[in-house]
């Protein structure tokens, strides 16, 4: 198959590279949002995305264009998709935990779910994450029932040198990833559309042709993103 057209299916899939099974209890958002309310028009017709980033580490243009556009084409959302940033300040670290990311996010976020208003949110950090070990890297990580972050650091460390993929590809790739755990997938909450969970590896799929492949949550991901078009 081209290899083209095998990642326009991938990321049909809604998945990618750099995400980790760890969950954090989130209480900035609603804890009765379950991942249909993401799918669906039934309890919320509002979506809101707040993309929050540490000092000069804002997700690029072309990144945001495309996350608009991925959930346009698979929320069920009458009312459109709103994305709102916002630059804050860093800790200044070098790492971080997930229970000091989450931290962040409760003293930060403002974008609250509520009424007929779905919110999910992002944090692009300005550090690896802690529990990174050898050469294989943590992208990202889906914690909680709306909340994601994106070491955008280490995203730039593995993006845009010669074996590398373009900056925009691999952020977008994992972007997308960590959403489509917010959606329940793999069996995550939402059911299976085919049988391709891999019950050794969590809620990922079985195929090494799919982004959601287990062995695409690190940055081992790249090699395969070098040489290909970012597709919808």
């Amino acid at each position: 198959m081209n290899k083209l057209i095998k990642y326009a299916i991938l990321l049909l899939f809604v998945m990618a590279s750099g995400c980790r099974k760890d969950s954090v209890t989130n209480n900035s958002s609603s804890t009765s949002v379950i991942p249909n309310d993401f799918l669906s028009n039934s309890n919320y017709d509002k979506p809101v995305v707040e993309i929050q980033y540490l000092n000069g580490f804002a997700p690029t243009a072309v990144a945001m264009n495309n996350l608009s556009t991925f959930l346009q084409l698979r929320l069920g959302k009458t009312a459109g998709i709103t994305i709102v940033q916002k630059t804050i300040s860093s800790p200044g670290k070098s790492t971080y935990t997930l229970a000091e990311i989450q931290g962040i996010e409760n003293v930060n976020r403002t974008q609250k779910t509520s009424g007929k208003t779905l919110t999910a949110y992002f944090l692009f950090a300005d550090g690896d994450y802690s529990a990174n070990s050898g050469s294989s890297k943590v992208l990202g990580v889906a914690y909680g029932i709306s909340s994601m972050v994106i070491f955008k650091k280490t995203v730039r460390d593995f993006a845009g040198g010669v074996t590398q993929p373009p900056l925009t590809t691999l952020e977008s790739t994992v972007i997308h990833h960590e959403f489509g755990h917010i959606l329940g997938l793999v069996d995550n909450g939402t059911p299976l559309q085919a049988a391709h969970l891999d019950t050794s590896h969590g809620k990922h799929c079985d195929d090494q042709n799919c982004l959601v492949y287990y062995a695409a949550e690190t940055s081992d991901i790249v090699a395969n993103l070098v040489g290909a078009t970012y597709l919808l």
